[in-house]
């Protein structure tokens, strides 16, 4: 993704790499998220702001530049664009070493995914999948290549819950999902520790009324086992 790595680099010139990448990331989720959720829009306008008055209107072009390129290039298909960017950027050893699995490979464990999914769907309208270490969500993201490519509407069928201790590996998998119309929740946290510190909700979540699609499945009465048990079909794909 040369188009993106050039328009970020080209702001260098006054700021650390780094921290241009972190603010580029924040301010794009907070543009998508602050066109649908009201709830939490305020607050992150303040943070738009905050960010956005540390760059020149030069480098703010260069902003959406970047970000007109990751629109452009998930439109041509379901990658993980930014995760492929990060790399280029050389940013895995400055953030904390951290390094996100190539996309093809995500793509075969995703495949291997759908032979559990397929009945799941036979018996009820929707799967949901989590993620406990996100990342750039390489995985959530092969998971609907896979979906795609095997003629099933993950923009119908799939909820995704999926979770980074870091905030700006979160930013990166909330916008990719909400480009590529994937209902999901964001959560930024310490999975183990139970941690939850913000809440992103991709617009597909929010026009597609899924809070109320997950709170009424969870009220459901659950079946009762009969005498000789069919093999369970996970409701929930564990992705990591």
């Amino acid at each position: 993704m040369v188009t993106i790595a050039k328009a970020i680099r080209a702001i260098t010139d006054r700021h650390q790499l780094w921290s241009v990448w972190s603010d580029f990331v924040e301010m794009a989720a907070i543009a998508i998220s602050n066109a649908v959720d009201l709830v939490q829009r305020e607050a992150r306008e303040r943070r738009y702001e905050a960010i956005v008055a540390k760059y020149e209107p030069a480098e703010r072009d260069r902003f959406a530049q970047a970000f007109g390129a990751v629109v452009l290039a998930l439109e041509d298909g379901i990658d993980d664009v930014l995760g492929r960017t990060f790399m280029e950027l050389e940013l895995g050893n400055k953030w904390a070493g951290q390094f996100f699995t190539p996309f093809a490979v995500c793509r075969m464990m995703a495949e291997l995914s759908l032979t559990d999914m397929r009945p799941t769907l036979d018996a009820q309208p929707f799967v949901t999948a989590s993620d406990p270490a996100v990342g750039g969500g390489a995985m959530p993201l092969a998971l609907c290549a896979a979906m795609k490519d095997a003629g099933i509407n993950y923009q119908r069928v799939l909820h995704v819950t999926a979770q980074d201790i870091d905030e700006r590996a979160a930013h990166m998998a909330y916008i990719q999902l909400s480009l590529v119309h994937v209902p999901a929740v964001i959560v930024v946290g310490d999975t183990l520790r139970m941690e939850t510190r913000a809440l992103w909700y991709t617009p597909a979540h929010v026009l597609g009324g899924w809070s109320m699609r997950l709170a009424a499945r969870d009220r459901r009465p659950q079946p009762q086992p009969t005498t000789e048990p069919a093999e369970p079909s996970p409701a929930q794909l564990a992705l990591f």
